[in-house]
This record gives structure tokens, C-alpha cells and sequence, in this order.
């Protein structure tokens, strides 16, 4: 079993450097952290001012999805501290709630990936029974070939473990290089908690549905039978589709 545990930890570790033009490597989480407030204000002495009403929080200045999934940089949303999303699935749907004090710059990230309608269609591509299941590789090339390397830097640990149903940041086996691949847990994988994979949300409704993600091709190429990584990197869903017909996928990712 130890042998086993030890594999299963080498194998998330290598599969997501396919982001680079390396042997696959998956990713890696990272921790959440609060951005420090600013010095306080001092307030005006009354008899010196007038009351003024408090200025209502600025909004959030809209995005052009099309142009953001296409770049990165306009993809600048700050995510609410808590919030739902319901992610439809070949298999049905699913509900996660995301805490953004877990890991602040990743709830971002994946705050700014659900407005600009990044999850369409993308596969479950790496499904190892009994331990999570692997996403966020877009179908289109053209897409992966800007959001690959649009790593963010890590978020110091919390104190959040990698319990069954979590969903967790995957990255290279080095620091800052969170992007847009993410796991979901099949089992408790604390042994991933000293590793820099800080789950970020959980699956709070649907869990029969994550539990019914095919698994059938395991492993990713070429540790596995699976997917490898570099290819669905450049040829995206027609790779896939064509020779692992059976997987599952993200057909859409709403917030609630």
C-alpha cells in the first residue's frame, strides 16, 4: 500500500508538466492567503466636515468574455469571499462552493475562468479510480496556447486538507505555476496536503455524480493508458473524442 500511496503521489506530481513541452505532469495546488489591507483612513474631526455619505463598493467592471478567453490579462475579476457554481456534466450536475479565504489568488483564477465561459466542454481527461479526476485542458489548441503558461503565484498554506469531494489546483511540480488544471478528490488524499495542494471548494450537492466520472482509461500516457497530456495540449478535443471516446466532460460552469 505504500508503494502504492507513493505512486499515486509521483504520478499527480509528473502530469502536469505537459504544460511545458516535457513528459505529462499533473498539477499541484496552492494555499490561500488574504491580500493586507490598506492603512486606515483617518476620519475627519465632525466639526470640521460635513457628513458625506459613504461611496457605494465599486463594481467590477465587466469583461469581454471573448476577448479575455483569448487573453489572460483582461481576465482581472476580484471573486466574491463565497460563492456556488453548478457545473453541468455528461454525467449530470454538480454543485461546488468555492471559499475564497482558502486560497485567494486561486478562487480568483477560477472566479475569472467561470465569467468568460471557460469551461465548455472540457474532458475529465485523467480519472484514476480511487483517488480525483483531472480538468481544465481546453478542446481548442488555440486556447491552450494562451492560458497554458498564465501561471499565478501560489497562496501561503492554509489549514485545508485534500478531503474526499474537494477540488484542488493542479501545477507543476514547482512554485507558482497554478494555471487553469484542476482535481477533484475520489478518497481523503492528505498525503497531498505537504505538497502545496490546497483544495479551494467542495462539492456540497451532486457527489453521486462525481462518484459516476469514468475511470476507465486510468492513468495518463505514458505512465497509464490515459490521455497524455502533451497531445491534448496541441490537438485539444478531436484527439480526445477520437481515441478515448468514452470519457466524460464539463459541458458548462454557472455561478448560482
Amino acid at each position: 500500500m505504500r508503494n502504492l500511496a507513493q505512486f499515486a503521489i509521483a504520478a499527480l506530481l509528473v502530469s502536469a508538466m505537459a504544460c511545458n513541452k516535457e513528459a505529462p505532469k499533473p498539477t499541484e495546488v496552492a494555499a490561500p492567503t488574504a491580500d493586507k489591507p490598506g492603512e486606515p483612513v483617518k476620519a475627519p474631526e465632525p466639526a470640521a466636515v460635513a457628513a458625506v455619505p459613504a461611496a457605494a463598493p465599486a463594481a467590477d467592471k465587466p469583461v469581454d468574455a471573448a476577448a479575455a478567453l483569448r487573453d489572460p490579462t483582461l481576465a482581472k475579476l476580484s471573486a466574491p469571499a463565497e460563492f456556488k457554481v453548478k457545473v453541468s456534466t455528461t454525467k449530470g450536475d454538480f454543485v461546488l462552493a468555492i471559499h475564497k479565504a482558502w486560497s485567494p489568488k486561486g478562487v480568483d483564477r477560477f472566479y475569472n475562468m467561470v465569467k468568460i465561459g471557460y469551461f465548455q466542454d472540457l474532458a475529465f481527461f485523467r480519472a484514476v479510480a480511487g483517488f480525483m479526476c483531472q480538468f481544465g485542458i481546453h478542446g481548442d489548441p488555440t486556447v491552450n496556447n494562451v492560458w497554458k503558461e498564465a501561471s499565478i503565484d501560489d497562496d501561503p498554506p492554509a489549514n485545508q486538507s485534500n478531503l474526499h469531494y474537494r477540488i484542488t489546483f493542479a501545477k507543476k511540480g514547482i512554485p507558482n505555476s497554478r494555471s487553469v488544471q484542476f482535481f477533484i478528490n475520489f478518497k481523503d488524499n492528505a498525503m497531498l496536503d505537504g505538497m502545496g495542494f490546497t483544495p479551494f471548494g467542495e462539492v456540497v450537492e451532486g457527489k453521486d455524480v462525481v462518484d459516476k466520472v469514468n475511470t476507465e482509461y486510468g492513468e495518463g500516457a505514458p505512465g497509464g493508458n490515459g490521455p497524455n497530456q502533451m497531445r491534448v495540449q496541441a490537438e485539444g478535443n478531436a484527439y480526445l473524442k477520437k481515441d478515448f471516446p468514452n470519457l466524460d466532460y464539463i459541458k458548462s460552469v454557472t455561478l448560482l
